[in-house]
């Protein structure tokens, strides 16, 4: 079985709500077996486009596990909160 990645792309909007916000994802996310990689900013682009400053990566054990949690109703009920604190763009990665 294959590890699944979530990425995200992130423009934070308010630092405040930010906070809230990752404060509050890392409990959404030990029902579906998942564990923060890493979160990061941006240092330099050697090549093409790199619209958003901030990444997230968190590693989930597949594909249908992120899938889960993201149509999770805890997950869910954080999407406001999200919009509010930044421009996310997540994709999903199977390695």
């Amino acid at each position: 079985m294959s590890n699944a990645y979530l990425v995200g792309s992130i423009t934070v909007k308010s630092p405040q709500h930010w906070a809230e916000y990752t404060s509050r994802v890392p409990g959404t996310l030990g029902p579906w077996g998942a564990e923060l990689v890493f979160r990061g900013k941006q240092v330099a682009v050697f090549a093409g486009n790199a619209p958003h400053a901030d990444i997230v990566v968190i590693r989930f054990p597949d594909a249908a596990a992120v899938q889960g949690w993201f149509a999770s109703t805890s997950y869910q009920a954080l999407i406001p909160l999200r919009e509010q604190a930044a421009d996310v763009d997540l994709v999903c990665y199977q390695a």
